[in-house]
């Protein structure tokens, strides 16, 4: 009774974390029973995630953006734009992959910089300062196909990031060896850094769960991702897109946990004139993440233009509609201040998975899009209710 009593605390404490979690078990098993297993072959799955990647991506950028109480209006079609550039610079300029994703990522981030210099320094509302880069970026994305419309990419080694896995290293039929032990290692190592927050939260006498408590969290989550990682194991394996996501996602989840910029992130999107007379400089910190979210655009696109195998005059189209929507679905807050990396990783899940199992059902488009907006608008009052109940 003790622990069911904890866990009923718990979940009240953290349901706005807890809830998108919820929310994407039962979206994949309402799907999963509504189209008799076939939403969770493995097949499906697989594309299912590699088809989100490049989605969630831009998720990160953006919830970054929101919690500091602005917004981006102009990633999308950075993404189409620096895509078609990447398709450019390797088929007509001849460069090498690895130049080519560095000349795009900095491109990107250069791009971000500008904006953010417009909202900081010129004044102009982020909203209007994105779209109007979302207007130049996409006649910039049609000047730069005006000539062909689609541009082809024949490289092997790049269409390989969007569309190739990781090798294996035995050949077992029907089991992807190393993305087993890749598996077997992340539940390790999520199990020996949950281990090592809770040492040091009881050194410095902070609240923790009680051990059975926390021995069931441990087992439900490295139940998870063994459970993920047999499913992506049946197939091909981890892809190289996941691989890339993972690593954005670990990087920046890092950056904002245990950095001093990323205390200062959250600080200006608290309450800016406070982070001010703090001593934290917003413009700077406005300016990074404006850059930074310009970046992940270009890696998005990157990964989108690598998928497809070709550049095209629509790449690009609402990206930044389905960033906002998974970044307001994992949890960010409308208010600013509030979100997380990873909740944005599993909103862009949770929006894909709809997508993905509407398809499955055969749901007619226009029915997809109202399902999709309410429940983004859901996802919003859920965010004012709580919000209004902290306080």
């Amino acid at each position: 009774m003790g622990v069911f009593n904890e866990a009923k605390n718990l979940m009240k404490q953290n349901i706005r974390e807890y809830g998108m979690y919820i929310a994407l078990v039962v979206i994949m098993l309402t799907f999963s029973i509504a189209t008799d297993g076939l939403f969770m072959a493995s097949r499906n799955i697989s594309n299912l995630i590699n088809q989100t990647g490049y989605i969630a991506v831009l998720a990160v950028g953006m919830t970054l953006i929101l919690i500091i109480r602005h917004i981006d209006l102009s990633v999308g079609f950075v993404a189409g734009f620096l895509g078609a550039v990447a398709a450019i610079l390797l088929t007509k300029a001849g460069m090498p992959v690895w130049a080519t994703i560095v000349i795009v990522l900095a491109a990107g981030a250069l791009l971000g910089s500008f904006i953010g210099f417009l909202v900081t320094k010129m004044g102009i509302p982020s909203f209007v300062a994105t779209l109007a880069g979302m207007l130049i970026f996409r006649g910039a994305l049609l000047r730069v196909t005006s000539g062909t419309g689609t541009i082809i990419i024949p490289n092997k080694g790049f269409n390989a990031i969007g569309n190739g896995f990781i090798p294996d290293i035995a050949n077992i039929e029907g089991i992807h060896t190393l993305t087993l032990i890749l598996g077997a290692f992340a539940i390790g190592l999520y199990i020996w850094s949950e281990l090592n927050n809770r040492k040091n939260k009881l050194t410095y006498n902070f609240e923790v769960l009680s051990k059975l408590m926390f021995a069931i969290k441990l087992l439900f989550v490295s139940l998870v991702i063994g459970y993920v990682t047999w499913i992506l194991a049946g197939y091909n394996g981890l892809s190289w897109t996941v691989v890339i996501v993972i690593l954005v996602v670990l990087i920046y989840h890092f950056i904002t946990n245990k950095t001093v910029l990323g205390r200062h992130i959250y600080a200006v999107g608290g309450n800016p004139e406070a982070a001010k007379l703090s001593g934290i400089n917003v413009n700077r910190i406005t300016v990074i993440v404006f850059s930074s979210m310009s970046m992940l655009a270009a890696l998005s696109g990157i990964l989108f233009t690598s998928r497809l195998q070709s550049a095209t005059t629509t790449a690009g189209t609402l990206f930044e509609l389905d960033a906002i929507a998974a970044a307001y679905v994992g949890g960010v807050s409308a208010a600013g201040g509030v979100g997380k990396v990873t909740g944005s990783i599993i909103g862009a899940f949770v929006m894909a998975s709809l997508i993905n199992g509407m398809n499955l059902m055969g749901v007619d488009i226009s029915y997809q899009y109202i399902i999709r907006g309410a429940v983004l608008v859901a996802a919003v009052i859920f965010d004012v209710k709580t919000r209004n109940k902290r306080a």
